[in-house]
Parts: structure tokens; sequence; C-alpha cells
């Protein structure tokens, strides 16, 4: 039996910005903003797109040789929990302001990283009535 699995870290995050942007009733608040093309995955990772709601960041992918990350910058309780849940690999970063980390792996956990995604549309929207 042969396993397929894309383990190309650039590939993952085409595919990730792919359901982001193709899921238009979900994610309609959310825009895949200033895109490198031309993005060279580093073992550090390279920033290869922004996701934004209403103009502003919520979250940032980079690219490693094999995989992706997704760093979330707006509610990150509520995307970490949903990421776990879905059994991605999370952890914060301690930076100023903190992020949460979120690893894809492989391109069949990019349809994993949806509930983070639709745990961050709820929380903007939640945010969005109470003003």
């Amino acid at each position: 039996m042969v396993v397929d699995s894309l383990s190309d870290g650039t590939r993952i995050a085409q595919l990730l910005a792919s359901e982001v942007t193709g899921h238009e009733d979900a994610f309609s608040v959310l825009s895949v903003v200033d895109a490198d093309a031309d993005v060279e995955p580093t073992d550090d990772g390279a920033l290869a797109y922004a996701v934004a709601a209403d103009g502003e960041r919520v979250a940032e992918v980079y690219v490693q040789p094999d995989r992706a990350r997704v760093e979330f910058i707006a509610h990150l309780d509520v995307t970490a929990d949903a990421a776990s849940e879905a059994g991605l690999r999370v952890r914060p970063k301690a930076v100023r302001p903190p992020r949460t980390l979120v690893f894809v792996e492989d391109g069949a956990q990019v349809k994993w990283t949806l509930p983070a995604f639709r745990a961050l549309v709820a929380a903007l929207d939640a945010g969005d009535r109470e003003e």
C-alpha cells in the first residue's frame, strides 16, 4: 500500500490559503493579505502571508521545509483549544503580544485547522456584537 502525504511547507500553506478563501460563507470576514508568491521555506519559518479581518491581521502563516505554521494573533485561547481538539500540535509563543502557534505538518491536516479559524471568526463576531 502506498501512502501519499504532502509534507512540503509551501504547498501546505497554499492549500491553507485556498481553504480560508474558498469557504466564503464561513470565513467571509477573513482575507489572505501580504502574500509572498516567491517565499522560500526556512528552518525558522518564512512569512508566506497573513490572514486579516476588517483590515487587521489576526494570523500569520509561515513556511518551513516540511510544514507550515499558523501564528494566531487574535483570540488565542479559543483558537488554541479548537486546534488542539482537532488533533494539531499547539503551543504558546512567549512574545509581546503573545501568539498561539499551530503546526500543520501534512497536507491532510490543513482541514484540521478549519475549526480554529471557525472559532476565530465566531470570537471576532462576538466581539463585534459587544461593541
